[in-house]
């Protein structure tokens, strides 16, 4: 038997083990195919183990529910408020590693920051974008996205010639307002819409700050679960750097289950 927790970040939900002590030992590819299935298990967005590090305050091994491994922006903030609420970090600030290395983080009341890897390239493609926020994202723009249908699309580019090997996340943006969009985004590994996605948004708001020539500043984004926040400043035409994805992490249930 082995203790849980689940967490969620705007709709995007994670299963949580705490692995500092080692109380997983076996395939942790399969475990996350197992516990993330919907409706035969726990069920979740993907699957976070929490190990030791002496580089940083804890290491993040995430899973996605296939099995693969990639950077994922609203489990990390879900994992810091996780190790906040375990007590491995006491302050507002923290450190993590993760996949592509070591990240910083704040905390607040009801809001967790984390500090993105700076983005070198955006692609503009046709009709569309392609930039890596810690996992590959297509970005396209359209007037209204409410009632578009995005597994179809999303399928279609994440399956292309071009995409299939390693495959990408496909996101659709719709401007709502200054500084203000909405988005969709169908992800890649989870093979399905989700409610959130914190690597999807900072992809759309960098690549809406491309769009629209935006030096610096926070891009407010409305996802199908919830409020996320994209700061950023744009070093030169095609790069971006202090960007920092902002939004709630919140605790929803733990358990055991027998593994």
């Amino acid at each position: 038997m082995i203790k849980f927790y689940k967490y969620q970040g705007a709709g995007n939900d994670f299963v949580i083990i705490d692995n500092r002590a080692n109380v997983f030992t076996g395939d942790k590819e399969k475990l996350a195919k197992e516990l993330c299935k919907r409706k035969f298990s726990i069920g979740s967005d993907g699957l976070i183990f929490i190990e030791n590090s002496e580089k940083a305050a804890f290491k993040i091994d995430f899973l996605n529910p296939d099995g693969s491994r990639s950077f994922c922006g609203n489990g990390s903030r879900c994992a810091v408020q996780f190790a906040r609420d375990q007590n491995i970090f006491v302050s507002n600030e923290t450190s993590f590693i993760a996949i592509d290395g070591i990240h910083f983080a704040n905390i607040a009341r009801d809001s967790v920051k984390i500090e993105m890897k700076d983005v070198h390239l955006i692609q503009e493609l046709e009709d569309s974008y392609f930039t890596n926020t810690g996992s590959p994202h297509y970005v396209s723009y359209f007037d209204s996205i409410d009632e578009f249908d995005i597994i179809e699309f999303g399928h279609k580019i994440r399956y292309s010639e071009k995409y299939k090997i390693v495959g990408t996340n496909v996101n659709i943006v719709e401007e709502m307002s200054p500084m203000n969009i909405k988005v969709r985004t169908y992800e890649r590994g989870v093979e399905n819409e989700t409610l959130a996605c914190g690597t999807g948004v900072t992809a759309c708001a960098l690549t809406y700050g491309l769009k629209n020539k935006i030096s610096s500043g926070t891009v407010n984004i409305q996802a199908l679960g919830g409020e996320l926040k994209v700061s950023f400043t744009r070093s030169n035409d095609n790069s971006f750097e202090r960007i920092w994805l902002e939004g709630p992490a919140i605790f929803v249930f733990k358990g055991e289950i027998n593994v």
